[in-house]
């Protein structure tokens, strides 16, 4: 990690923005889906391009977190979103380059593509304005960027090492609460969560690691790091109750879900290096076939293909019906989501489908939308 000092930043936190972290920390939640009985909430990151450490001193169940704060709170940043009609919201986010560029949530910046201000609140009590540099509503993921030199940068975990049970640390703002830490393990990988994006379309976590670690209202964007200080996931949603209600009643109950490294780490790069992201594409528009629809089973029925898209070219025709893509099953368009969000264009895909009754398979090239 890189601990040189701070390049010089601006005054200190404004009157709104103390207002937003004490007030509004919830204003940014979106509502989502479904998992499990569990609603799913947002909780309103080139990473650390710095070779990777020895990991901390710890036991096999509990990371260093007295280490792991000191090491990596420095990169972290509380991020104020104030609109011209006076709304606006609070959420983490990390420094993943020394000239300034923060990793975060898409739903904690969205605002400011309509024009709202971001102020960045750095773990010292300084204050900076930020620019949107670029996001992905699909996934959940947003660079900004401010005009800074020589800042600490988050260092880089691999998310694909991760296991079950493996201890991990959640930096971020929970309710406005700057440089807070919580610790916890990984409960569960391989994830898919929707929740709810900027218009009708859900944006979905793929791929997510769940952890217990405390993640609450204002963590959106944080940081979830390995035992060494290294970033491997964004802590983007919770699971509350149904019905619960107030900030309380919305808290963490012990369930969160981060956008692990594997995913936030190519779109950070993407969107730094051409200010958008592409997407890998089926070139096929479908719908989900209701569980009980007739005789129909369960999958996505595929309503058009793109003349010669990768689809039609793999074989596939209107009418047909996917049931499965690399074996596993999919029954609704963020199942598609979740796997363009993992794979790359040029990627090949196995896709089994129903055809006048007959399961037939193709391997499709998925092409750049």
């Amino acid at each position: 990690m890189s601990n040189g000092s701070h390049a010089r930043r601006s005054g200190r936190f404004p009157a709104w923005a103390i207002v937003l972290l004490a007030v509004l920390a919830a204003v940014i939640l979106l509502g989502a889906g479904v998992l499990g009985g569990l609603a799913i909430r947002s909780t309103g990151s080139l990473i650390g391009m710095l070779p990777s450490r020895a990991p901390a001193a710890s036991s096999p169940s509990v990371c260093d977190a007295e280490r792991v704060a000191s090491d990596v709170l420095p990169t972290i940043v509380t991020i104020g979103v104030s609109a011209a009609d006076g709304s606006g919201g609070t959420g983490s986010g990390e420094i993943i380059t020394a000239d300034g560029y923060i990793l975060t949530n898409n739903h904690v910046i969205a605002p400011a593509a309509e024009g709202a201000e971001i102020v960045v609140l750095y773990s010292d009590g300084s204050t900076h304005p930020a620019r949107l540099i670029g996001r992905s509503e699909r996934a959940d993921i947003a660079v900004i960027k401010v005009q800074a030199s020589a800042l600490p940068v988050i260092q880089q975990g691999d998310s694909t090492t991760l296991k079950v049970g493996q201890p991990v640390v959640a930096l971020g703002a929970p309710l406005g609460l700057s440089s807070t830490v919580t610790t916890g393990v990984v409960s569960a990988l391989g994830r898919t969560v929707p929740v709810q994006g900027d218009g009708d379309r859900n944006a979905v976590l793929a791929d997510a690691i769940q952890t217990d670690a405390s993640i609450n209202p204002g963590n959106s964007g944080g940081a979830l790091v390995d035992c060494g200080g290294r970033l491997v996931g964004v802590n983007s949603a919770i699971a509350t109750v149904p019905g619960a209600t107030g900030v309380a009643g919305g808290g963490s109950v012990g369930i969160g879900f981060a956008v692990p490294g594997a995913v936030a780490f190519p779109i950070a790069k993407q969107i730094i290096e051409t200010g958008k992201v592409v997407y890998p594409t089926f070139g096929i528009a479908v719908s989900p076939i209701e569980p009980g629809a007739g005789e129909a089973p369960s999958g996505l029925y595929v309503q058009s293909v793109t003349p010669g898209g990768p689809a039609a070219v793999a074989g596939l025709a209107a009418g047909d019906i996917i049931t499965q893509v690399d074996g596993k099953p999919v029954a609704s368009v963020d199942d598609l989501t979740a796997i363009q969000l993992t794979s790359a264009p040029g990627d090949d895909v196995q896709v089994t489908y129903l055809r006048d009754g007959k399961t037939e398979k193709a391997t499709v090239t998925l092409g750049a939308g």
